[in-house]
């Protein structure tokens, strides 16, 4: 990291100072209205496709934007912390954001061996709903259609854990599927399953 630490000293110097009072507040207070899942590709900036500000977003980013369906007996980092933004912060929205040229789509739909990274091959199990949902889509299942695809199927585990399940059933939260271009920094939505309601 050989520029990091200048960067880091840049943010306190130059960056800060102009949002002193919201970093004042945010000192004692934490109300984000959005738990973002995304990526963990370095390309995907959550804020930064938002323009939000520090304190706005909840995120958790995993490869592939994979969430873990439910399982009681099997708690994990992933469902804790859905569970805090939900149950406790009260978050209002939550937006499963996929993006182009993703690694981890790319890997499942080009059948890449993954023999030399073996957690991440049994990581991306949790994306089998996906491939099952391109391949019944009639389409080819190439990376685009896919990332589209994984949303939707992402979308459906979420759905699972129960702080989320509970949130739906009062309307107090709305699910959101995105897909991010990086060409383009355009986001298109991928309605969640069965809820033509739900909006980008």
């Amino acid at each position: 990291m050989p520029d990091l630490a200048e960067r880091v000293a840049r943010f306190r110097r130059d960056v800060f100072p102009a949002k002193a009072d919201l970093f004042s507040h945010l000192a004692t207070h934490h109300q984000p209205h959005t738990l973002f899942i995304g990526c963990s590709d370095a390309r995907v900036v959550p804020e930064l496709i938002t323009a939000c500000e520090p304190g706005e977003l909840f995120v958790i980013r995993t490869a592939g934007n994979l969430v873990p369906a439910y399982h009681p007996r099997y708690g994990d980092g992933v469902t804790a912390t859905i569970e805090y933004a939900v149950a406790v912060l009260g978050v209002t929205d939550i937006v499963v954001c996929g993006h182009a040229a993703c690694g981890a789509m790319t890997a499942l739909a080009e059948g890449q061996d993954l023999a030399g990274a073996p957690a991440l091959a049994h990581w991306l199990d949790h994306a089998d709903a996906s491939r099952t949902r391109a391949t019944a889509a009639g389409t080819p299942t190439d990376v685009a259609t896919l990332v589209r695809q994984n949303v939707r199927a992402q979308l459906a585990n979420l759905a699972t854990h129960p702080s989320v399940a509970r949130a739906l059933a009062e309307n107090a939260v709305r699910l959101h599927g995105w897909v991010y271009d990086i060409a383009t920094g355009t986001v298109e939505p991928t309605e969640p399953p069965h809820d033509p309601t739900s909006t980008a």
